[in-house]
């Protein structure tokens, strides 16, 4: 009797199993090689699973940014005010927890500038839509408790693009220690602005 593989359990399986290696050593300096004796697969079998290397790093993220939707949405149920909330949608890129999905967040997005395929942009534009969407409820939601003025609606994509660039900036600089304080103190002053008093 066939075994029958769910093939993308498996591509899953592998991509997870190649992980440690990538956060380790990062996807530009790893072989096919390494990954395949990372996953206890022979090199051709990563073949079956993935176009190349780069596509690894495309299902970690895929993998981890659904993880990282799911606490998230969680940690948003405990929050109160929409500049708790808000303030919690920037910490992904500063906390201890998320530390390994910014690493393979930046691969993406390097790899993403330098050798964007079809899917990968299709992929990261859905999952910018469906932060932007969630991160436009939130303030919809402060306008309509009477927390913030109509106004805030329409410093939306302003506000959810500036926290990409911070951490990219930083990262690019060297400067990730600052960053929970620039967050922060971002964050206090666009809602001094935005809240109604």
């Amino acid at each position: 009797m066939a075994i029958i593989v769910d093939k993308e359990q498996k591509r899953r399986d592998i991509a997870l199993a190649c992980k440690d290696l990538i956060l380790e050593k990062g996807i530009n300096n790893i072989t096919v090689s390494e990954v395949a004796k990372s996953a206890g697969i022979g090199k051709g079998t990563v073949y079956e699973y993935f176009k190349d290397k780069n596509e690894i790093v495309f299902e970690l993220v895929n993998i981890l940014m659904l993880e990282h939707s799911k606490k998230l949405k969680l940690q948003l149920e405990t929050k109160d005010s929409t500049k708790e909330k808000i303030r919690s949608f920037s910490t992904f890129f500063y906390n201890e927890e998320d530390k390994n999905l910014r690493k393979l967040y930046k691969e993406f997005v390097a790899l993403a500038l330098i050798a964007p395929n079809d899917e990968m942009i299709a992929f990261h534009k859905q999952c910018i839509n469906n932060y932007y969407t969630w991160f436009v409820e939130i303030l919809h939601d402060g306008v309509n408790n009477k927390e913030l003025r109509p106004e805030a609606l329409q410093l939306a994509k302003a506000l959810f693009v500036i926290g990409d660039g911070m951490f990219l900036h930083n990262s690019v600089i060297g400067t990730q220690e600052n960053l929970q304080n620039d967050f922060n103190t971002f964050i206090d002053t666009i809602f001094n602005l935005m809240e109604i008093q």
